[in-house]
């Protein structure tokens, strides 16, 4: 990655309220990602993959964007590890009641890729219970506010 692209990724996260077009559903699907990746102590390789990809197809063209997706993802997942200002009861939540605001959130959640993220953790069964359930959970959302 280029300096320049750092930096504008950098500065777009700083200010992403002002100058990033739609930052409510970044910001809803970074956390749902991060309810899935934040079970674990912190974001493998694997999963930074594979968010990555997932935002390169969601955002199409728009490379910092997906960068950006990565990114707040991360700031969720490590405020949940550090158990600094979230916990993940808090971020489901969070997400419940966003959906009760806008109903259109809903699809923004996409199972086939929250269930990817089970690959990731393929050693650790404890790890994909608890994002299976989480997973149900959202499916259900989505039945209720679609």
């Amino acid at each position: 990655m280029d300096i320049f692209k750092i930096i504008k990724i950098r500065f777009l996260l700083f200010f992403r309220d002002i100058f990033v077009y739609h930052t409510s559903s970044l910001e809803f699907r970074a956390k749902v990602y991060a309810s899935v990746i934040a079970i674990k102590n912190g974001m493998t390789k694997c999963e930074e993959d594979l968010l990555n990809e997932i935002g390169l197809r969601i955002y199409k063209k728009d490379g910092a964007r997906a960068s950006l997706l990565v990114h707040v993802t991360k700031e969720y997942v490590n405020k949940i590890i550090e158990k600094n200002e979230l916990d993940i009861n808090a971020l489901i939540k969070n997400i419940d009641q966003e959906l009760k605001k806008s109903s259109r959130f809903a699809y923004k959640i996409n199972i086939k890729d929250l269930k990817n993220f089970l690959d990731c953790s393929s050693g650790d069964e404890e790890t994909r219970i608890i994002q299976s359930r989480i997973i149900e959970f959202l499916q259900l959302e989505i039945k209720e506010f679609s």
